[in-house]
């Protein structure tokens, strides 16, 4: 009886211990801070991103691009830059949508001879808002930092839109395993014809 006595204070001091923090340190460690500042990989566009909608000069489709980024053309092809990330914009005539084979049989080498570092991905055709369009994935050689002079490697998506006789050609590159899959969908998805 003496034992049990004994026992019984022990037992409730051991529980009361238990709920007060002394438990499993490891589970009330991992768990997550709600209140912590989000860790992006390098290039990841901010959720907050706002995007504008931009014709390109002489096109006959519009397309919503991340705004505040800069402005450049250069070649016929208009490119907005912001740190790490890219959209470059371009134009064709086509008799014909391009088809998966053809895709692969002339586009895949011309981006083999003229993208540094060139590593190619998938060739699929994808629905988007304007229609279906052909995405090209690859790996290219980012650009160079221009503080250390080190280039790292960019994941490149290149879309193909067809209409009455005209391409659209849009490119997003930005680093290898950065998250930019919403933004990247919003900028293709956005793609409007004129005409």
């Amino acid at each position: 009886m003496n034992a049990r006595i004994l026992l019984t204070p022990l037992l409730v001091g051991t529980l009361a211990l238990g709920a007060c923090g002394g438990g499993n340190s490891s589970q009330s460690n991992n768990a997550p801070n709600p209140n912590a500042n989000e860790q992006s990989p390098p290039g990841d566009i901010p959720d907050n991103q706002a995007f504008v909608r931009y014709t390109p000069s002489g096109a006959s489709y519009s397309v919503k691009v991340p705004e505040g980024w800069a402005r450049s053309a250069a070649g016929g092809a208009v490119t907005f830059t912001d740190k790490l990330n890219r959209v470059r914009l371009e134009r064709a005539s086509a008799s014909a949508a391009p088809t998966l084979s053809q895709v692969r049989r002339s586009e895949l080498p011309k981006l083999a001879r003229s993208v540094r570092g060139f590593k190619p991905g998938t060739v699929t055709v994808v629905k988007r808002t304007a229609g279906p369009a052909i995405r090209i994935t690859y790996l290219a050689k980012a650009p160079p930092n221009p503080v250390t002079g080190r280039a790292g490697t960019d994941a490149v998506e290149r879309y193909v839109f067809f209409h009455n006789g005209k391409e659209a050609v849009v490119t997003l590159s930005g680093p290898k395993g950065a998250d930019n899959v919403d933004p990247w969908r919003i900028v293709t998805d956005s793609v409007r014809w004129s005409a």
